[in-house]
């Protein structure tokens, strides 16, 4: 039987056996409208059976108007399998996947994968490392070690007090490594800290086994000061 599109006029040749005798819901596969398709009549017992249904030709004789291009003869099932609908699609149906977006998402793992590992490698090896490149991390103790000389207090002849501190640093370790800044607490007899300033070293980075030397003075310090606490910027007293 023919079957016309009453949307965009497509013409399709199919077996009866597709449609039905009770007809069935069909899909152009041109424009994808849907319409219902009545079945074709059963001929008469005695009637003669009908030519074989040949193929539609532009301008030739049978349906087709002079000048129509019909479309391919859509394929068909065999007449046993009555779920076959010759208008559906064709499975399987796989989603085209976004190579940009799986490559964003994969840079982003892979950059939050190597922040994590440089965060364990600092937390877990020794603070020097981190130092030496110039990361501070927190409150980890340095391996340098502060030995401090008497400090000197004196009053000058203009009428203030010259308070002065002078010491070593040393690096015990088998390991260059960076010294950072030094702060020196004044504290009261009931620990308070009164008055505070930072010693910058000498240099910045003391070889294995090493010592460098440091001093510092300051004026008008407060007369309540009873004790000095020094300690490396970054660490606790």
């Amino acid at each position: 039987m023919i079957l016309e599109c009453p949307e965009c006029r497509t013409r399709y040749l199919v077996p009866d056996s597709a449609v039905g005798v009770t007809g069935r819901t069909v899909r152009c596969a041109n424009c994808r409208h849907s319409w219902f398709q009545e079945g074709a009549a059963l001929p008469p017992l005695a009637a003669a059976a009908p030519p074989a249904a040949q193929p539609l030709s532009a301008g030739g004789s049978g349906f087709a108007p002079a000048g129509f291009a019909p479309s391919p003869v859509a394929d068909t099932a065999p007449a046993a399998d009555a779920s076959f609908d010759a208008f559906a699609h064709r499975p399987p149906f796989r989603p085209r996947r976004n190579m940009t977006r799986v490559r964003t998402i994969a840079s982003i793992a892979a950059g939050l994968i190597m922040l994590a590992l440089v965060g364990v490698i600092l937390w877990t090896t020794a603070p020097g490392l981190a130092q030496q490149v110039g990361f501070d991390i927190g409150p980890a103790q340095s391996p340098l070690r502060i030995v401090d000389n008497p400090i000197e207090r004196r009053q000058m002849t203009n009428g203030s007090e010259l308070f002065a501190v002078s010491g070593r640093i040393t690096n015990p370790s088998a390991a260059a490594q960076r010294v950072p800044d030094l702060r020196a607490d004044l504290r009261d007899a009931d620990g308070r800290v009164v008055f505070s300033w930072t010693i910058t070293p000498q240099q910045r980075t003391l070889p294995a086994n090493g010592a460098i030397d440091f001093n510092s003075a300051q004026v008008d310090v407060p007369p309540s000061s009873k004790r000095l606490d020094l300690s490396f910027v970054g660490e606790a007293s």
